[in-house]
């Protein structure tokens, strides 16, 4: 079964994590331009970027270290379409024209909607956003065309019945959440498999939480194969699974470049006593104590600032399960940039008296401010 991407080398490079200089989106370009070195020269040229990715500096960086220092054909370069504040037409024309000016590239080998989930469906069909898809493979401004998806399993079944244009989808697959409710890896997966198309994978290591783990959880891997990373066992995972066009890896600095291409440069699919070894870490991964909130929301309805405590808490356990603070602190930045922080607890404890599980919900929010503000 042929699909879109699938003699594409296995690995590539997201430029969602690039390394910055003061700001989070200054873009260190120098140290960029090193990296991106690196990865061409050991034969990787599939580079991933998206018009919000550091306030749009990431379009620019990607035009500095590789557009203007690389022929056209040596690379293949995929960005993508926001979904926030699309009004018509007028929207995504004058944002695609915005990106090939960043990019100073006068087409893209890949083009995604970017972040589709079944709260945007209204809105695409609405707006003509798979018309606009189309019609840029049409005009030769996108060689191929897609989506990335965030979201259950039976919405995307829904997407790739209706739109058999689709060549690619990107999805958020890792061994952890492979099985997982909330992420349906696994499921997505055998839906694209279902309709024959390439599968872009995204967060193989779950945005750096599956590099830092239990000491324990580590010994495992360590145990096994001294010299490799464990970030390394996510990216092989990852990359063992059929029908994949490439497997994204966000890499913020050279030794990660160094790390992740010297495991794909020569890749080996897992064995079955690794496999047993990620089954094992995953299963105490699931035995790491957690807050046991229900999300039954009943401390949001009754709370004065609108404080979304079963998100917070999830932060927190996921923090307890993935002891790596920095991509959980991103998410819980994201989740609370218009408000409803844990900090802005008024501590009237409305919230304990509604918890059918009588959690101290507010130490537990002062915990959260604590780690993540």
């Amino acid at each position: 079964m042929s699909y879109y991407g699938e003699d594409f080398p296995k690995l590539g490079f997201g430029l969602m994590r690039l390394p910055t200089k003061g700001s989070e989106n200054e873009v260190d370009i120098d140290l960029v331009k090193k990296m991106v070195d690196l990865f061409m020269s050991r034969g990787f040229n599939y580079f991933d970027t998206a018009y919000l990715y550091h306030g749009g500096n990431s379009e620019v960086a990607f035009r500095e270290a590789v557009v203007k220092r690389y022929p056209r054909e040596s690379f293949h370069i995929v960005d993508k379409m926001p979904l926030w504040n699309i009004n018509g037409l007028a929207d995504y024309e004058r944002i695609f024209n915005e990106q090939l000016e960043r990019t100073g590239l006068e087409y893209f080998d890949l083009y995604y909607l970017h972040g589709i989930g079944a709260d945007r469906l209204e809105m695409i069909d609405r707006t003509g956003g798979w018309d606009f898809l189309k019609s840029l493979k049409e005009r030769g401004l996108a060689k191929h065309i897609g989506f990335s998806y965030h979201s259950p399993a039976e919405p995307l079944r829904k997407i790739l019945d209706e739109h058999p244009e689709v060549e690619v989808v990107q999805l958020q697959i890792n061994y952890y959440d492979w099985d997982t409710e909330t992420v349906q890896a696994h499921k997505c997966y055998e839906i694209a498999r279902e309709h024959n198309v390439g599968i872009v994978i995204m967060e193989p290591v779950r945005g750096g939480a599956l590099a830092v783990m239990q000491p324990e959880m580590e010994k495992k891997f360590k145990d096994y194969a001294p010299d490799a990373s464990v970030a390394s066992w996510a990216l092989r995972w990852a990359a063992s699974l059929d029908g994949l066009t490439t497997v994204l890896s966000g890499m913020s600095d050279l030794a990660q470049v160094e790390d992740n291409t010297k495991t794909m440069m020569d890749f080996k699919p897992l064995s079955d006593e690794e496999r047993r070894i990620i089954d094992e870490v995953v299963e105490d991964y699931k035995k790491v104590p957690t807050i046991p909130c229900t999300s039954c929301k009943y401390c949001v309805n009754s709370c004065p600032m609108n404080i979304n405590t079963p998100a917070i808490i999830g932060f927190i356990n996921e923090y307890e399960r993935f002891p790596n603070l920095a991509p959980v602190k991103r998410r819980y930045g994201m989740t609370t940039g218009r408000g409803g922080k844990a900090s802005d607890c008024v501590y009237c404890r409305s919230c304990e008296d509604h918890c059918p599980q009588n959690l101290p919900i507010t130490d537990i929010l002062a915990r959260a401010a604590n780690l993540f503000e």
